[in-house]
């Protein structure tokens, strides 16, 4: 079974509605018409095949190019017009027009011809652009007036860069992309019947890349045991047969100079494919050393293969590219790469000239090997991680059987990490165990293991595998031994593990830049006054750091000091950092930590946005595990807005992964965002049953250090409910951390949690406290949290006024920070009071937020003393805004001040 024999399309969707759409427009009447524009393989005919068989309302035509007749290719208006006369449904090549295309009313005509016939008509032109340059002109011009046309539908299929041809400009289109990871994968389920192993699965998947029609050749080629996991996956998985088969159709009537040029420009491409694409210069010298034209890039050009943009020649699609080079014969791949060698000079090309000698070297060459190896490695080399990579796999494929091929290896499975290629990285591992190797090459070996298990996988086990590398590691390169411990650290905070975290920084002597080890190993020991001054040191070096992973260590070490403005900046610097140097690896974690801060920092639009960017290119690059946790700030985002939808949505997608990967961090984080959205929407109980497991003290499903900053919440739930019982010792539990300063936010939120459990004689000043604290921490949500529970407890014992003027902040920073949910419940509470929910009205918005604090205040009878403490300013800046809200009121006394204000906040409802 091929993709396109399958009748069921997935991942498909967006485009079937859209066909659906013109499908139905043309039974009710109005004409119409789609192009549908997609690369090879990615199922354009099976779109259109699967549109001309479900159209029941009239005669549906599915017509062809036909490739059999060099360069005339002309759209068949004669024989069309036979087809539309006589019903006849086609399926293969267009009958040819021997006296040339159509002119465009030509077209029209015959189409038009049907406007009488009582039915619809669906005419489907596959390879639309393959056509002459008249016929495709006759095409669009009846694509764009097929609106006229009643009844009568046309649906275009073009190569993906055709779509923007003249052409075709102003006809609607749908552009066929990847298949996600979910259709990719219930697509190989139809394909194997469900039985393939998760390994097997994996590769597959990874080396389709979302094309179905390559997945569909892929499982094609493999034998049974192969599917079942019982025999190895051959190398390479997709070999030049597969490729050709599904990408390389258009080759095949290409001029031989021409796929001489290709080959070149394939062959140039390796050393980094997913590069901007090869040389132009390189390849056009290479060509003529060859005695190719340069007018075959002219026709490959116009054949829709390859493009040129300034100095680079790339092909359209990254599977045709791979296609020319795997699919070309051995010996031509060796010439290819010998004449571009050859095309290199002068010291700057040393490393491409030598990779591509060795490209075309037959069999073990050691001397080759260590020389490629040696320029490789070279300190001052100007290369990309991915060239690197290429580089290094190559010179191990050339050594002989001994250490320094698995050195080459391991060293090559370093740089593919550092370059976003996770898969080839695992696969250059598994290269490299089957050598042998000493200590240190085995140690970096496990190092990359673990940080490549870190990011998709077990994270218990990355922390073995980063464990054993520092062991190994240790009597030969200390600073890379104490990379794998900190690594190890972010793998045991990552599953919530504190006594792995410990122990995995434990048992070291010093080392250069120690200062995060040590300061880490303090916090987690409950020792923060003794983590303050090494993890500073971190901070302030950092200010000079360009290497992006120091950089997230720093921000790491920000927010465990509770410096959160500091881990912001940090972050921030980080992701910039990843951006520009060549650090595709790093770009994921720096947004996580970044939208991390941001959630701390109380400004979750922001979150949301680094969240959605991170969750984009954490899927890119294979980072399931960094994917969960940006799903998991997302959940955080979607219950402070009040998206219950989105809530679910992300946090569903987070604990996927983070279950069987073990991931308590996110776990925990999904799990409060769950909770959070209860407890916005009034759903006090079913909130305290989501928080409980998360801080209760023992056996506990949550992270260590999320407990304490989802335990205000917690109170809050509890003390909603009535469930009383064991807020007091968890308030009293929270206070001990609050101590330490690690969270701005943690002194306002005790105040609050205080206020709620006390007697009422003793509640109101935690409820100034917490106010007055809030406003030297910032954020609008947790302020506005902490003035509509007061406006609560102030209405239960009808100071109505007052619970009015609290109430009105809150939905004043609710709105402010997006909190909608909370905003609407705090509307309620509101009406409740009498008051009215629109905000400030009339004379009052001339007042700055501060002025309007100060003047409820004192409207409610407070001195100037009392409002200072109160808002935890002095008396003397009192007295300046009061004056100020004097003037810009027109009043001259604190009892005209008292009656407008009530004037202006009860008017509309009395109270």
């Amino acid at each position: 079974m091929t993709a396109q024999d399958s009748l069921r399309l997935y991942g498909r969707t967006t485009e079937l509605a859209d066909v659906a759409a013109l499908l139905e427009r043309l039974r009710s009447g109005p004409g119409g018409a789609l192009v549908v524009a997609g690369d090879p393989g990615l199922g354009r005919s099976a779109l259109l095949e699967h549109a001309t068989r479900g159209f029941g309302a009239g005669p549906a035509l599915l017509v062809r190019a036909d490739p059999g007749e060099p360069g005339g290719r002309h759209l068949p208006s004669g024989g069309l017009r036979s087809m539309l006369a006589s019903h006849t449904r086609v399926l293969g090549p267009a009958p040819r027009f021997p006296d040339g295309p159509p002119e465009p009313a030509e077209l029209l005509d015959a189409l038009g011809s049907r406007r009488g016939a009582g039915e619809p008509l669906l005419v489907c032109v596959d390879d639309a652009d393959l056509w002459d340059a008249g016929s495709r002109a006759a095409l669009g011009f009846a694509a764009r007036r097929a609106g006229r046309l009643r009844g009568v539908g046309l649906l275009l299929a073009v190569a993906g860069r055709r779509v923007d041809s003249p052409e075709f400009a102003g006809v609607p289109s749908v552009r066929l992309r990847p298949l996600d990871d979910v259709a990719a994968g219930a697509l190989l389920d139809e394909l194997t019947g469900g039985s393939c192993p998760a390994a097997v699965r994996e590769e597959l998947l990874h080396e389709a890349a979302g094309n179905p029609a390559l997945l569909t050749a892929l499982t094609d080629r493999l034998t049974v045991p192969q599917l079942s996991g019982v025999e190895p996956l051959p190398r390479p998985l997709a070999d030049g047969d597969v490729l050709m088969r599904v990408a390389g159709g258009r080759l095949a009537e290409l001029a031989p100079e021409s796929g001489t040029l290709l080959l070149l420009v394939a062959a140039a491409q390796e050393l980094a494919p997913d590069g901007p694409g090869a040389d132009a210069a390189l390849v056009l010298r290479a060509a003529a050393a060859a005695g190719v034209p340069a007018r075959a890039l002219d026709q490959a050009e116009a054949a829709g293969i390859v493009r040129s943009a300034g100095s680079r020649i790339r092909f359209d699609d990254p599977l045709l590219r791979r296609a020319v080079h795997a699919g070309a014969p051995l010996s031509r791949r060796r010439t290819a790469h010998s004449l571009l060698a050859a095309a290199l000079h002068g010291v700057r090309h040393r490393l491409p000239r030598l990779l591509h000698r060795a490209m075309a070297a037959q069999g073990p060459d050691p001397r080759l090997a260590a020389v490629l190896a040696a320029v490789a490695s070279a300190p001052d080399l100007r290369a990309g991680h991915g060239e690197l990579a290429v580089a290094l796999s190559r010179a191990g494929e050339l050594s002989a059987a001994g250490s320094a091929r698995t050195a080459r290896f391991a060293a090559a499975a370093e740089h593919a990490r550092l370059a976003g290629l996770p898969h080839r990285a695992r696969e250059l591992l598994a290269a490299a165990d089957e050598g042998p190797a000493h200590d240190a090459v085995r140690g970096s070996a496990e190092l990359v293991r673990g940080t490549l298990t870190l990011q998709d996988g077990p994270v218990g086990d990355a922390y073995g595998s980063l464990v054993l590398a520092a062991s190994l590691l240790g009597p030969y390169d200390p600073e890379r031994a104490l990379v794998a411990r900190l690594t190890a650290l972010a793998a045991a905070w990552s599953g919530g593990d504190l006594a792995a975290c410990v122990a995995g920084l434990s048992g070291v002597g010093p080392g250069p830049a120690d200062d995060y080890r040590t300061g880490m190993l303090a916090a987690l020991n409950a020792r923060l006054d003794e983590a303050r001054a090494p993890l500073r040191r971190v901070m302030e070096r950092a200010e000079a750091e360009s290497d992006p992973e120091r950089l997230v260590q720093a921000g790491s070490a920000a927010l465990v000091l509770g410096n959160i403005a500091g881990a912001c900046h940090l972050g921030a610097r980080a992701l910039a950092a990843a951006r520009a140097h060549d650090a595709a690896v790093y770009v994921p974690r720096a947004l996580e930590q970044l939208a991390y801060a941001e959630l701390r920092a109380g400004r979750h639009s922001r979150a949301r946005a680094h969240a959605e960017e991170g969750l984009r290119v954490a899927h890119r690059a294979g980072q399931r595990n960094t994917a969960a946790h940006h799903h998991a700030v997302l959940a955080f985002v979607a219950a402070v807005e009040g998206d219950a939808a989105a809530v679910e949505r992300h946090a569903d997608a987070a604990m996927a992964v983070a279950g069987p990967h073990g991931l308590a961090q996110a776990a925990t984080l999904a799990e409060w965002a769950r909770g959070l959205g209860d407890l916005g929407r009034g759903l006090a109980a079913e909130a305290v049953a989501r928080f409980g497991p998360l801080v209760r003290p023992g056996h506990r499903t949550g992270h260590f250090a999320l407990r304490w900053l989802a335990l205000p919440c917690f109170v809050e739930a509890a003390v909603l409910a009535g469930e009383r019982d064991e807020t007091a010792a968890a308030v009293e539990e929270f206070a001990l951390w609050a101590a330490q300063g690690a969270d701005p936010q943690a002194s306002a939120q005790l105040a609050r949690c205080r206020a709620l459990l006390a007697p009422v004689a003793a509640a109101e000043e935690h409820w100034a406290q917490a106010l007055a604290r809030h406003e030297l921490a910032g954020g609008d949500f947790e302020r506005g949290r902490t003035l509509l529970l007061y406006g609560k407890w102030l209405r239960r014992r009808r100071r109505l006024r007052e619970a009015r003027g609290r109430l009105r902040d809150a939905l004043c920073a609710f709105e402010r920070c997006g909190a909608l949910v909370w905003a609407d419940q705090t509307r309620a509470e509101l009406r409740a009071t009498g008051g009215a929910t629109g905000g400030s009205a009339g004379p009052l918005e001339r007042l700055t937020p501060q002025q309007l604090r100060i003047a409820r205040c004192v409207a409610d009878g407070a001195t100037n003393r009392e409002v200072a403490l109160r808002l935890s300013v002095s008396p003397r800046t009192v007295d300046h805004h009061l004056r100020n809200v004097f003037a810009a009121l027109g009043v001259r006394s604190r009892v005209e001040l008292s009656r407008l204000v009530d004037r202006a906040e009860t008017g509309a409802a009395p109270g």
